[in-house]
């Protein structure tokens, strides 16, 4: 009986030992989140899996609908940008990638000791502004719609998905329970609510709100938050009308956050990136993305274990 106990325990103590941890980032946005980078334009080095890297891709749902999370854990590989899908058993990629690819891989490198887990909510076109909105709004005050869909909208789709991917016991399928550790917020969005003056003037006071938001669901109140300045493709070209007239105001507003919030940094490499049409990054513009936001995120956590 004794001999029993103590294999047991002995056995527990093993599984306890090998269960991995998992350090968490949150990436969302609109667009230029979800991602336009071809796969088929990667170096060779970028196009297989990522060790050490599990994604929850989130199912985007449109507002006024019932917050009902559709997701699950996976290997990250290229294939998570604009297009792909999942229903909940089994994701299909796309041809696309957004900055998910490179910030894992050197989040990874400047933090080797650390597993990592990508938590995907992104949809194109989306403003945090109800004021600016064509497919989307993440404004926690909006109160559009009726029944179980009022009020419901992107920000709402965004916390269905965090809880149920922090509820996943196992999120690597190796049959013990891993530890999931908050570690920051990556965001790139803002040019929806570049294309209204009124909500691109209160577009940093909207930003602020919606990071301190986020925190408070990952339940970490100084949780780094990084996140990119949008920019315009037509900003250089004499005589073209801005692709988002009122993208200055935008571009404003996140400073001001970047200088408030001694836990968030702006990312502003964006202003040299080509573009593969009027309003997304080309695959090199992709690719150096997401290693800013690993740089600017490591430098944060770092500040923060000081």
């Amino acid at each position: 009986m004794h001999r029993t106990l103590a294999s047991l325990a002995l056995s527990l103590t093993a599984s306890l030992a090998h269960a991995d941890t998992y350090y968490v980032y949150l990436l969302a946005g609109q667009s230029n989140m979800d991602g336009y980078g071809y796969n088929n334009q990667l170096p060779v080095e970028l196009r297989g899996e990522v060790e050490g890297v599990r994604i929850f891709l989130g199912e985007h749902h449109e507002d006024l609908k019932p917050a009902e999370a559709v997701g699950l854990w996976t290997s990250l590989r290229p294939g998570f940008g604009t297009q792909a899908r999942t229903d909940g058993k089994e994701v299909t990629h796309s041809d696309r990638f957004g900055p998910e690819l490179t910030f894992a891989r050197h989040i990874r490198e400047l933090r080797p000791s650390e597993k990592i887990a990508i938590i995907k909510y992104a949809r194109g076109g989306t403003s945090i502004d109800a004021r600016a909105q064509n497919w989307g709004v993440w404004d926690p005050h909006d109160a559009r719609g009726e029944g179980k869909g009022q009020g419901i909208n992107q920000y709402d789709h965004a916390l269905a998905a965090i809880d149920a991917a922090m509820r996943v016991r196992d999120i690597d399928g190796d049959g013990k329970d891993d530890t999931l550790i908050p570690a920051g917020i990556v965001w790139m969005q803002g040019e929806s609510d570049g294309t209204q003056e009124d909500a691109a003037k209160e577009y940093g006071e909207h930003l602020a709100e919606l990071a301190e938001l986020f925190r408070a669901a990952l339940r970490k109140d100084d949780l780094p938050f990084v996140f990119g300045r949008i920019s315009d493709s037509a900003a250089d070209t004499p005589n073209v009308a801005r692709v988002w007239p009122f993208g200055d105001a935008v571009r404003a507003g996140q400073h001001d956050v970047a200088e408030h919030d001694t836990d968030a940094a702006i990312v502003t490499s964006t202003d040299g990136y080509a573009y593969s049409d009027p309003y997304h990054y080309d695959t090199e513009g992709f690719i150096d993305l997401g290693n800013r936001f690993a740089e600017a995120m490591n430098e944060l956590r770092n500040q923060n274990a000081e």
